[in-house]
């Protein structure tokens, strides 16, 4: 998938495990750890906000996008 979700890197920045940034965002850890892992197929705005709010970042510090392969190579040869 070509977004990529960096919530590890911004968790390990503020030294916080899936535990407790789930506590503090009011969700399970399961669906923190589904974000985490790059499993999520969508996330809530207000998730996303409350992310940012706990771990004091941007949404582009935790969602990225990264160009897909096939995609790359499919306008190479065109």
């Amino acid at each position: 998938m070509p977004i990529v979700i960096d919530l590890d890197v911004e968790l390990a920045k503020k030294k916080m495990s899936v535990s407790e940034l789930a506590a503090a965002i009011d969700i399970t850890p399961v669906n923190v750890s589904v974000l985490k892992n790059g499993r999520a197929k969508a996330v809530r705005f207000s998730t996303l906000d409350a992310i940012c709010r706990v771990l004091e970042c941007q949404p582009g510090d935790i969602l990225r996008w990264v160009p897909d392969n096939a995609d790359t190579r499919a306008d190479a040869t065109a």
